[in-house]
C-alpha cells in the first residue's frame, strides 16, 4: 500500500535491546492530502529511523507501508510500518501544450411546443384560487 502526506512532526526516539539485539523505533506523523485530511502515525523501525529523521515538517512524502495488527491481553494494536520512503515533488498544474476545441454538435432543429390551452381541451377553468375562503393556508 502507499500513503502520501505532509510531515507534521517526529515522535520520540525509542531504543532498547531484546533477545534479537539492539533496536530503534521512532514515530513519524504525517497528514494525508485529501479533501478531509487525516493524521497517520507511521512507526519506523531500524534503518527507516535514520530516513525519517531527515524529513522536515511540511515536506511532502510518499511511503510504501504495511499495516499489521496484533492482540495482547484481549486488546488489538495496529501499526502502520513504512518499508520505503520517496520524496514527493510539489505538485504543479501542467497545462497542455495545445488547446483542443471541443467538438461541436450539429444543431438540432428545436421543436416549438405551445403550452396547453384549457379552452382547447374543453377543461373548465375554476376560480378556486381567486376566491377568499377565510384562511391563508394554501391547502
Amino acid at each position: 500500500m502507499e500513503i502520501q502526506g505532509k510531515v507534521v512532526r517526529l515522535g520520540n526516539l525509542n531504543e532498547g535491546t531484546s533477545a534479537r539485539g539492539a533496536w530503534r523505533k521512532q514515530e513519524l506523523i504525517i497528514e494525508t492530502i485529501e479533501q478531509y485530511p487525516k493524521q497517520v502515525c507511521l512507526v519506523c523501525w531500524g534503518d527507516r529511523v535514520a530516513e525519517a529523521q531527515n524529513f522536515t515538517p511540511g515536506q511532502t512524502i510518499k511511503a510504501q507501508i504495511s499495516i499489521e495488527s496484533r492482540e495482547f491481553n484481549g486488546k488489538w494494536y495496529t501499526d502502520v510500518r513504512p518499508f520505503r520512503f520517496d520524496l514527493d515533488a510539489p505538485q504543479q498544474f501542467q497545462q497542455p501544450q495545445q488547446f483542443q476545441q471541443p467538438m461541436q454538435q450539429p444543431m438540432m432543429q428545436q421543436q416549438q411546443y405551445a403550452a396547453p390551452s384549457y379552452e382547447q381541451n374543453n377543461i373548465p377553468v375554476t376560480d378556486y384560487f381567486e376566491t377568499d375562503n377565510g384562511d391563508d393556508l394554501p391547502f
